[in-house]
This record gives structure tokens, C-alpha cells and sequence, in this order.
């Protein structure tokens, strides 16, 4: 794993990730409201609303449900972790802290105690 920067840059804040995901939501939404809801006033006729009023409703809710998935899910998939964090993630994925074996945990143990008792014994 390569080590972190040196210099930590400002990068977005959560609520300008949870906009933009909306945003981007939202343009998604439109697009995909107004093919669906055209399919569907070219399949079935435009209903007693008439053809506008029924498209609008089709994209209006396509955009939201969109909007709404897409800024939770751009907050949820931040990569950006504060630098304490990143640290401590650091910290405990060292070699140190690898997944052992029983019998290799024990003999690290063993040789750690014998390493101690003669740092002990010799001052």
C-alpha cells in the first residue's frame, strides 16, 4: 500500500457530494422520466390529463427517486476518509496486526517473553 500524502488537499464537503449526487440524480431522472413517460403516451395515449401534464408527472417522479438514491449513494461511497482515520486504518492493517495462525501467534508470544526476561535479566 502506498503511503499517504504528505499534504492533505480540501476536497468537497459531504453536503456539496450529497448536491451533486442530487443534481446528477436529477438530470438522470429527467432523461429517463421523459423516454419512459413519451413510450408511454405514444403506447397508451395521453390519459384525460393530457399528453403534457402526463409526461411532466413521469419525469417529475423519475427526478426525484433518482435525485434522492443518488445523493444518499454519493455520500455512502465518499472516498475521502479525515486524516485520523486514515491513519488508524493505516495503523492496524501493519504487519504487526496480521491474521496468524494459533501456533504462530504463540511462538511470537513465546519469543516477545524470552526477549523481555532477558532485556530484565541483563539490566
Amino acid at each position: 500500500m502506498p503511503p499517504p500524502p504528505a499534504h492533505y488537499g480540501e476536497g468537497p464537503s459531504i453536503w456539496q457530494k450529497m448536491r451533486m449526487g442530487a443534481l446528477m440524480g436529477g438530470g438522470v431522472g429527467l432523461t429517463i422520466g421523459f423516454i419512459f413517460g413519451s413510450w408511454s403516451i405514444i403506447r397508451g395515449g395521453a390519459g384525460p390529463r393530457g399528453a403534457l401534464s402526463t409526461l411532466s408527472q413521469y419525469m417529475l417522479s423519475s427526478a426525484a427517486t433518482f435525485s434522492f438514491f443518488l445523493a444518499i449513494g454519493s455520500v455512502i461511497r465518499s472516498d475521502s476518509i479525515p486524516p485520523q482515520l486514515q491513519a488508524a486504518h493505516l495503523q492496524f492493517n501493519s504487519p504487526l496486526y496480521a491474521v496468524r495462525s494459533r501456533a504462530e501467534g504463540a511462538k511470537l508470544m513465546k519469543a516477545r517473553w524470552e526477549a523481555e526476561r532477558n532485556r530484565l535479566n541483563s539490566s
